[in-house]
């Protein structure tokens, strides 16, 4: 994914597109289900499309919008931005946010911790 931040309503549509794997206009904005203008949809894909995250193939009159971001990309990146943006780049500050502010199980937390223990063998063993 480029380095091009998407913003809620982009980050919405982008969502539709990937559980649709692809939609028209309309579709995507069925899918949504909020009371938005089809002009609206049609002008936030455009968008997406100038800034390479979907494409569009012919189809009938209208158009047909595939993702070209895959969802983990546009998580990784979101996440990134949030994370420098907001928690001076401190993933520790972060999962503490998150663990305070959300019911997180001890299981998950231990699921959370052993994957972290992986990922650092990992990095380890290279």
């Amino acid at each position: 994914m480029t380095d091009t931040s998407l913003g809620e309503r982009e980050l919405d549509v982008m969502a539709a597109l990937w559980e649709l794997r692809s939609g028209t206009v309309g579709e995507v904005l069925a899918h949504l289900g909020e009371p938005l203008a089809y002009t609206t949809i049609l002008t936030i894909l455009r968008n997406l499309e100038a800034k390479q995250c979907v494409r569009r193939e012919e189809e009938g009159r209208g158009h047909r919008y595939f993702p070209l971001v895959e969802r983990q990309a546009a998580q990784r990146s979101a996440l990134a931005r949030l994370m420098d943006g907001i928690f001076q780049g401190s993933p520790h500050a972060l999962l503490a946010q998150l663990v305070s502010d959300h019911a997180v199980s001890a299981a998950e937390l231990q699921a959370l911790a052993k994957q972290v223990r992986q990922r650092g063998s990992k990095r380890r063993d290279r």
